[in-house]
């Protein structure tokens, strides 16, 4: 019976410390990109304007797929930490590596992310997510010890 408590505790234990984590991440996420995610869902969930509830599809695919991204890198990090100061460190690496991607993608393609997705162009929304969700599996494999 003890030692079932124990996994209890740990799993608590991880969980109080992943969750602020993402929720860290969903903070820097949305003040690293020049454009207001959570305004344009918002903006978006509350008119009639088709070009308003694109761009809001646009930003959640954007911001959803980071979220997803960084989950995947903490997922691998708490099954591959050796305590929880591995977990944070893993953690913050994700958060910038995708930004980074994120300004990757900007930097390489012919347009310009940040002003296509609160314009409504619902592709680079969904591009970009795929691509954060390809970043955080590719990130995710690479941790390891």
């Amino acid at each position: 019976m003890l030692g079932q408590l124990d996994y209890v505790v740990n799993f608590l234990t991880y969980l109080a410390v992943t969750i602020p984590i993402l929720a860290v991440g969903i903070f820097v996420f949305t003040i690293t990109t020049p454009y207001k995610e959570f305004d344009l869902i918002k903006q978006g969930a509350q008119t009639d304007d088709p070009k308003k509830m694109a761009a809001a599809k646009a930003a959640s695919h954007d911001l959803g797929g980071k979220i997803i991204g960084l989950a995947i890198v903490l997922a691998s990090a708490v099954y591959h930490s050796v305590n929880l100061w591995d977990l944070v460190i893993w953690g913050i690496v994700g958060m910038v590596f995708q930004v980074i991607i994120f300004y990757l993608f900007e930097w390489v393609t012919p347009f310009k992310v940040v002003s296509e997705i609160p314009n409504g162009n619902v592709s680079v929304g969904i591009f970009a997510s795929r691509l954060s969700i390809a970043a955080g599996l590719l990130m995710a494999a690479l941790i390891s010890y």
